[in-house]
């Protein structure tokens, strides 16, 4: 058996399973890993596209669709490798970049997971809003990348070729082993889609364990391909999420505070919204808080077992400050701005 597993998890993407698979095959040494597509129940042509032109890819054929967290839930509950890699179907990687990154594990065995440098798929000098050169958090729930805070997306000139600790790893191509995978406990799936990765990432960054951005294994994303930018579902689940992350995680101290800052700043971006002209995306803003109070109960008891296995409260790339007051008040949009002694 190969060492790795690389899963795609497909949802009635044909067109981006033709356009990004021959390089996958080029370059993924067919030693080293499987190539796996799972199937979130697709009803464009995927499965009998597979079947007449990759017959060798083996094919895990789901009922429906369950989403980014549940879908590879099940996709992985039916491996084995000692590491796999979560690749979005929308993303061109290029030479070696699985050998080095798997490389790097196998060298540093303190690291549970890494990403690649991502790039913009449509413009390969740019770096890609999703993961760009590593996630971090501020300390009230807000993600933000070395590369890119917000909408400001940099170019990459090299400012990030170090591998560096993260707090989190993009979901859109996470390399990962697989028993920490499972003894983090998972993609939460009721977050369905969006910040499932991030709120993964904090486990295991709480628990003691280190994440990865490694620079020297380069994937391109084109990103937006199931939902775009502005889709008031993406918005919807974007906030919710975010909301229920922080409550799993956040220590009480710092939890108490960060709901207070939040209340006010999530009815903000739903007025910003309104103003732009976007109301379904303002009425989405509040469905999340809603939908984040009726759940919240649910996971007292995900709480208190986060909680009880953290060993590190606050982990390294944890912003103590506000990533909205450094980018609108202070106008330091750049991650170097905000961390000058960084590399």
């Amino acid at each position: 058996m190969q060492k790795a597993a690389v899963v795609i998890l497909n949802w009635n993407g044909q067109t981006l399973l033709e356009r990004f698979l021959p390089a996958l095959f080029m370059h993924t040494p067919a030693d080293l890993a499987e190539i796996i597509i799972a199937d979130n129940g697709s009803t464009d042509g995927s499965e009998s596209f597979l079947v007449s032109r990759y017959p060798q890819i083996r094919r895990i054929l789901f009922d429906r669709n369950y989403g980014f967290a549940e879908g590879y839930n099940r996709a992985l509950s039916r491996l084995d490798h000692e590491y796999v890699v979560l690749l979005n179907s929308d993303v061109e990687v290029s030479p070696h970049w699985l050998e080095t990154a798997l490389d790097y594990l196998d060298a540093h065995p303190e690291v549970a997971a890494l990403q690649p440098k991502l790039l913009d798929y449509k413009d390969k000098t740019a770096f890609e809003y999703a993961g760009a050169a590593g996630g971090f958090m501020d300390i009230f729930g807000y993600p933000f990348c070395r590369g890119r805070i917000f909408t400001t997306v940099e170019k990459d000139q090299g400012q990030y070729d170090k591998p560096v600790e993260v707090f989190w790893a993009t979901g859109a191509c996470l390399v990962i082993r697989l028993n920490e995978y499972r003894e983090a406990g998972r993609l939460d799936k009721n977050f369905f889609a969006h910040q499932e990765e991030i709120d993964l990432c904090w486990r295991l960054r709480a628990r003691g364990k280190k994440v990865v951005c490694l620079p020297q294994s380069i994937v391109f994303h084109v990103g937006g391909a199931t939902l775009k930018m502005e889709h008031p579902r993406k918005t919807f689940l974007n906030f919710r999420n975010n909301l229920l992350m922080v409550y799993k995680n956040l220590p009480e101290k710092q939890y108490r505070k960060a709901m207070i800052f939040r209340f006010f700043f999530d009815y903000l971006a739903a007025l910003h919204f309104l103003l732009k002209g976007y109301p379904a995306n303002a009425w989405s803003v509040v469905k999340a808080r809603r939908d984040f109070n009726r759940q919240k109960k649910n996971y007292r008891t995900i709480r208190k077992e986060n909680l009880e296995k953290t060993v590190d409260e606050l982990p390294s790339g944890m912003l103590f400050h506000s990533v909205l007051w450094k980018y609108y008040v202070s106008k330091q949009k750049k991650y170097k701005q905000i961390f000058p002694d960084a590399e």
